[in-house]
C-alpha cells in the first residue's frame, strides 16, 4: 500500500577496452561482453549506480517506521542483443567511493574526470584495488588488460545468509528490464554501524551491475551478450529507480456498510488533478451500489458511503504510454479503510513530473474480479 521511488544521484558505465574513459553523463548504462576482431581479449562493460543514503534513511525512519519493507533496483532496457542462452546478471554493493564525472561514451578526446575501469575518482587519481583486499571484497585482476573494474563485496562467507549478492537471469524471450531485490543490501547500509552476517560498517557506495564470471572475458564468439539500460541522464521517462515498498494496510470500517454486489460505482475524492512532485496525497473512494434496491428511507442512498473488501488494490499508469508505473500488488497496493471510507496514499516524487497519470482500482466481490478505469486522472508538476 506504500510505494516510494528514489532516483540515482550518480551512475556511470566502465569499459575494460577504454580503461581511463568516463561516461558519467551518458544516457545509457551498459553491461556487455563484446569480442572485437583485432583484440583477443573481449571488451567488458559494467555499470555503477548510487542512491542517496540520507533519502533512504529518511524513508525508513519517518515513513516505513516499524513495518517490514522490500527494496528493488529497477532499470529499464533500451537495447539488448546476444541474449541467446540463460544468462545471469549479478548485482553487488560497491566497497569504495567513486566520482560520477561528466563524460559520455567515446568523447573525443576521452573525458577522464570521473570513474573508469582503472580509477574510482579520475585519471591518475585513486586506482580500484586489485590486491590486498579487506574481508569479503574483490575486483577484476585477471591480467594486465583487465585489472580494476570496480571493487565490491562478494556475497560469500556469510554466516547469517544475508543476501549481499543478488542476481537476475535473462533468456531469449524473457523480459529484459532489470528488477532485482536488494532489500538485504539496503538493510546492511541502513545498519552500517552493526555487524550483520559478518559484514561490518558497510557504507552505501552504490551497486555494481555485471555479467556473471563465466560470461565476462569469454572469447567464444557465441557468447556476446550486451544490454543497455537508460541512465539518470536519459531524456526518456525511464530513469533507474530504487523502489521501496512497505505494508501500511489498515482496515477499520466503523459503521460503514459493505459492498456486496459486483455492480459497484466508485469515484475518487481528494483529487485536485495537479500535484507538486514533493506532494503526498491521500485519495479517498466513494463507493456505493450502481443499482441500489428500492427502499423507504429518509436520506438519499447515493450519499451513503460503503466499503470495498480487503481484496482491493490500486495501480497507476502513465497516460501517454499506457504502462504501469505502479502495478497491482496484493501486498503493497492494498486499499485501506477507516470510518470515512476506503483510501490509499501516493508519494508523487516517485513519478516523473510534467506527465499525466491514471488510477485504476481492482476489487474482488462475490468471486468476481472488477477493474475500474473511469477517468481517474492527475498530473505531477515541477515544484
Amino acid at each position: 500500500m506504500a510505494v516510494y521511488k528514489l532516483f540515482p544521484i550518480q551512475d556511470s558505465t566502465i569499459y575494460s577496452f577504454y580503461p581511463d574513459m568516463n561516461t558519467g553523463i551518458d544516457s545509457i548504462l551498459e553491461i556487455g561482453n563484446f569480442n572485437v576482431n583485432y583484440n583477443f581479449t573481449p571488451q567488458v562493460s559494467r555499470y555503477l549506480i548510487q542512491f542517496d543514503q540520507d533519502q533512504i534513511e529518511d524513508i525508513i525512519d519517518n515513513k516505513v517506521g516499524a513495518s517490514e519493507f522490500n527494496v528493488n533496483l529497477k532499470c529499464f532496457i533500451a537495447k539488448a542483443q546476444g541474449i541467446i542462452l540463460d544468462t545471469e546478471l549479478e548485482v553487488y554493493p560497491i566497497s569504495k567511493p567513486w566520482n560520477n564525472g561528466n563524460g559520455t561514451y567515446l568523447d573525443s578526446p576521452f573525458t577522464t574526470n570521473g570513474v573508469s575501469w582503472n580509477f574510482n575518482t579520475f585519471k591518475n587519481g585513486e586506482f580500484w584495488n586489485t590486491s590486498d583486499f579487506d574481508p569479503y571484497i574483490t575486483a577484476s585482476f585477471s591480467g594486465s588488460n583487465t585489472s580494476g573494474g570496480g571493487n565490491w563485496y562478494t556475497g560469500s562467507s556469510d554466516p547469517n545468509n544475508i543476501n549481499i549478492k543478488t542476481t537476475q537471469s535473462f533468456s531469449y524471450r524473457s523480459i529484459k528490464d532489470l528488477d532485482v531485490n536488494v532489500t538485504d543490501i539496503v538493510n546492511v547500509w541502513y545498519s552500517s554501524s552493526k555487524d550483520i552476517g559478518g559484514y561490518t560498517n558497510i557504507e552505501n557506495n552504490g551497486f555494481i551491475v555485471k555479467w556473471e564470471d563465466i560470461i565476462e572475458f569469454n572469447n567464444n564468439e557465441a557468447i556476446q551478450p550486451i544490454m543497455q539500460f537508460y541512465s539518470i541522464d536519459t531524456h526518456t521517462i525511464y530513469p533507474p529507480q530504487l523502489e521501496i515498498k512497505w505494508d501500511d494496510f489498515n482496515f477499520e470500517t466503523g459503521s460503514l456498510p459493505p459492498i456486496d454486489n459486483p455492480d459497484v460505482f466508485i469515484s475518487i475524492d481528494n483529487n485536485p488533478g495537479t500535484f507538486y512532485e514533493e506532494s503526498i496525497n491521500r485519495f479517498r473512494l466513494n463507493v456505493r451500489p450502481e443499482f441500489p434496491e428500492r427502499t423507504f428511507q429518509t436520506s438519499s442512498y447515493y450519499t451513503e458511503n460503503h466499503y470495498l473488501p480487503t481484496s482491493s488494490y490500486y495501480a497507476i499508469k502513465d497516460l501517454d504510454t499506457n504502462e504501469f508505473v505502479i502495478n497491482f500488488d496484493k501486498t503493497y497496493t492494498k486499499i485501506s479503510c477507516d470510518e470515512e471510507g476506503n483510501y490509499f496514499d501516493i508519494y508523487m516524487n516517485g513519478l516523473e513530473p510534467e506527465r499525466y497519470y491514471k488510477i485504476l482500482i481492482q476489487t474482488e466481490i462475490d468471486n468476481t474480479t472488477i477493474v475500474k478505469d473511469d477517468d481517474y486522472y492527475f498530473k505531477v508538476i515541477n515544484g
